[in-house]
């Protein structure tokens, strides 16, 4: 026994996988002459039908009043996915579809992950999402003032990548020299974080010559409004792919999946709570294991993408719990470790 979790014999270990399997392949409740003919386990269906009772008394299994076959519970799933190898198999295709995506990512952090999530999504028909890094806590690599004649774009890029741009009016005192002076007083900013810029921004506003005092409130709004964004932000896509299972769902559980989908915060919640461990680099959450996950009847698949040892942020997915979870914590696993190479690029 481990965690109240019952050991399982080889062949019950292979019933049950092979059940989920089949189970997942055709939405179907499996029987044992299923399991028989096209699992390769060379045994008779009598024998695979007493092993399936077996698992459903050990809680594995459950036997839909409809059919006279079964489907695998959230333990049977949890079992399932902890006796997958490590690291998992992508196929050719999915190999292909991240290595082209990264080939071809453009430098900004923020954009990447509104890709990386719809790719999952596509890869896995699932609903993608990740969580980027906060920017209030992000170091500032550049802040730059960029003439634009009529008016000005305020430009900062931080270290993991995200780019924020804003364009502003130029007020009537700025002038070439001037803005050469601002832009100037705006160096030694570079290399602390957007929370502390702003303060010293502010500082700065009142302190500093006059016609600079608007051009230096606009840097500091525009990092603000940047900070603001960063403390309860998700990125989702592929949304529409949990419609398309709706038959697979209560219709009441699909709604409050996409209310949770709407109110961030929530959301974020139940992915903080998930969060994988430094002994893993994949988390699979599956149903009644959370609060959330178990009103919805889903599971969440999530891993976070680093710089070095420090988490940044998560890329993940959420669907039924009748859920490929080998394409799933593959194709996550991979999107990833893209991310974490992208990351640790950008911060060179």
């Amino acid at each position: 026994m481990a965690d109240g979790i019952p050991e399982l014999g080889p062949r019950k270990a292979a019933v049950l996988r092979a059940v989920v399997e089949e189970y997942v392949r055709s939405g179907e409740a499996v029987g044992s002459e299923t399991i028989a003919e096209r699992s390769g386990l060379g045994v008779s269906s009598a024998t695979i039908r007493n092993e399936m009772a077996a698992l459903e008394e050990l809680g594995f299994l459950q036997h839909p009043h409809t059919s006279s076959g079964r489907i695998p519970t959230d333990a049977g799933y949890r079992h399932f996915v902890d006796a997958l190898p490590v690291g998992g198999r992508l196929r050719e295709q999915q190999r292909r579809a991240i290595a082209g995506y990264f080939a071809e990512a453009m430098l900004d952090l923020e954009e990447v992950l509104k890709g990386s999530v719809q790719l999952i999504s596509r890869m896995t028909q699932y609903a993608g999402l990740a969580v980027p890094p906060s920017s209030s806590d992000e170091p500032i690599m550049r802040l730059e003032l960029i003439d634009m004649g009529p008016t000005i774009m305020v430009l900062a890029v931080g270290q993991h990548g995200r780019v924020d741009k804003r364009i502003i009016d130029r007020p009537n005192e700025v002038d070439a020299k001037v803005l050469l002076a601002a832009e100037q007083r705006l160096a030694p900013l570079r290399g602390t974080t957007y929370s502390v810029a702003q303060v010293r921004l502010l500082q700065m506003a009142a302190e500093g010559p006059r016609e600079e005092h608007e051009l230096i409130l606009n840097v500091a709004e525009t990092l603000r409004s940047t900070g603001r964004e960063g403390q309860t932000h998700m990125v989702v896509g592929g949304v529409a792919n949990l419609a398309d299972e709706a038959q697979l769902w209560r219709r009441e559980t699909v709604r409050r999946l996409f209310e949770a989908l709407e109110r961030e915060h929530e959301m974020l919640e139940v992915l903080q709570d998930v969060a994988t461990d430094d002994d893993h680099d994949v988390s699979v959450t599956i149903g009644a294991e959370h609060p959330a996950t178990g009103e919805w009847e889903a599971s969440l698949v999530t891993a976070p993408f680093k710089v070095g040892d420090a988490t940044i942020g998560t890329i993940g997915l959420v669907g039924p719990t009748r859920m490929d979870y080998i394409t799933a914590m593959a194709s996550v696993r991979a999107v990833a470790k893209r991310l974490s190479e992208l990351a640790t690029e950008l911060e060179q």
